[in-house]
């Protein structure tokens, strides 16, 4: 029975962990149903409230329907220089993308960073992972540090090596515990679907956000990894 969006508490906890790059998916852009039925629901869009003026905003929609649509986000302490939003869609109903954003950092450094979510059937992910490996040797430089994150689906781990050995990626909770963090559901999580994979960082530490508050604000409880640039 609350009636308190969600979005709200969200941007709470998001807060308490500082963040310099978020990476976000099924993100809200907009929801007319929801904007005339609920009088607390944020003016801008989910990826600009959650933002809060503090952090650098980007979005690509995924799915548009008649009242709305939603997709990927990337949140940024520094600023965004480009986007770009790549259509990974397998089949017309279950619309899915890839945001790749290029962050300036001081000192002239560029991060690749870029907020991706699969599909929920393995053959359409591994279609997917190809098209997300081509894309990342024709757009990113190889010297570049890169973090690729986001719903995987991939609870098997079956692209999991296959996408490390192919791009030079690590991913942060398995090059510290031996495996993908549990990430679902958030009340308790115990499938492995969301990933962190890096590319030119040191990785210092991960921690997994389960339980309350975080489970109240999202079904996937929320990853945090602490790196360094090499």
């Amino acid at each position: 029975m609350n009636r308190r969006m969600a979005i709200h508490d969200m941007r709470d906890c998001l807060d308490t962990l500082s963040p310099d790059i978020c990476l976000l998916q099924e993100v809200q852009g907009q929801h007319l149903r929801h904007e005339r039925r609920l009088a607390d629901w944020p003016s801008q869009p989910q990826h600009q409230f959650l933002a809060g003026g503090r952090l650098h905003a980007a979005y690509g929609a995924n799915a548009a329907y008649d009242y709305g649509h939603h997709g990927n986000a990337i949140l940024s302490r520094f600023p965004i220089t480009r986007t770009r939003n790549r259509d990974v869609t397998q089949y017309r109903l279950e619309r899915r993308g890839i945001l790749h954003c290029e962050l300036a950092l001081p000192g002239g450094r560029e991060v690749h960073a870029m907020s991706i979510h699969l599909s929920l059937t393995e053959r359409q992910r591994r279609r997917q992972l190809s098209q997300l490996a081509d894309y990342v040797e024709h757009c990113v430089p190889r010297n570049a540090p890169l973090v690729i994150a986001g719903d995987f689906n991939d609870w098997r781990q079956q692209g999991h090596k296959w996408l490390c050995e192919r791009l030079g990626l690590r991913e942060a909770f398995t090059e510290l515990t031996g495996h993908p963090a549990r990430s679902f559901p958030s009340t308790l999580p115990m499938l492995r679907l969301d990933r962190v994979y890096l590319r030119g960082f040191q990785i210092v530490s991960a921690a997994v956000h389960a339980g309350k508050p975080w489970s109240q604000v999202s079904d996937h409880a929320a990853l945090s990894v602490q790196v360094k640039l090499r």
